[in-house]
């Protein structure tokens, strides 16, 4: 019995046992909290991880019909600054033509820029820009002969998918934030 009662007081009273099983405890647990911390912080991402997670780019230098490529997570992305001509053809495309239906409004946040990933949904090849049968702002993958329209729609050969969009965001008129 770690307490003790009397007569007059029928509560336990705490005795010096009682306070030293706290505090071992509480010492004990203050001991493991310091031994798994170190188990637990080595399992966030380091630093080098953190910084590639998303990536700025300029766009400011992208004349209309080019297309840049950038680096994100170790794949390429590629960055399209579409014509009027490109935004118009596109978007004349009926649906039931398309292999993956996706309207060109779906695929982009303003009309005059397409971001996509450039790795074909076939294989896993990356695609020639401005290639095959879309040769002012599509992609065509030489591998199979899968063909991408100007906003990287699958329209030719056996890519099952769209060319997949990365999550970005326009930082600025003149910045883009990838990731």
């Amino acid at each position: 019995m770690t307490a003790t009662t009397t007569l007059d007081n029928p509560a336990p009273t705490p005795t010096r046992r009682d306070f030293l099983y706290l505090a071992t405890g509480a010492v004990g647990g203050v001991g493991v909290a310091a031994a798994i911390w170190p188990l637990i912080n080595q399992m966030s991402p380091d630093a080098t991880t953190l910084a590639a997670a998303s990536t700025e780019v300029d766009i400011s230098g992208i004349a209309e019909g080019q297309i840049l490529t950038v680096k994100w997570r170790g794949k390429p992305i590629f960055i399209s600054h579409r014509t009027p001509e490109e935004i118009k053809e596109v978007r004349a495309v009926p649906l039931n033509e398309l292999k993956d239906p996706a309207t060109d409004q779906s695929r982009v946040q303003k009309p005059e820029w397409l971001v996509v990933i450039g790795i074909c949904t076939h294989l896993g090849c990356v695609p020639l820009k401005n290639e095959g049968p879309f040769k002012d702002g599509g992609f065509f993958c030489p591998c199979h002969g899968s063909v991408y329209d100007q906003s990287g729609r699958i329209r030719q050969g056996p890519a099952p998918a769209n060319l997949v969009l990365p999550p970005y965001k326009f930082a600025s008129d003149t910045k883009l934030t990838i990731g």
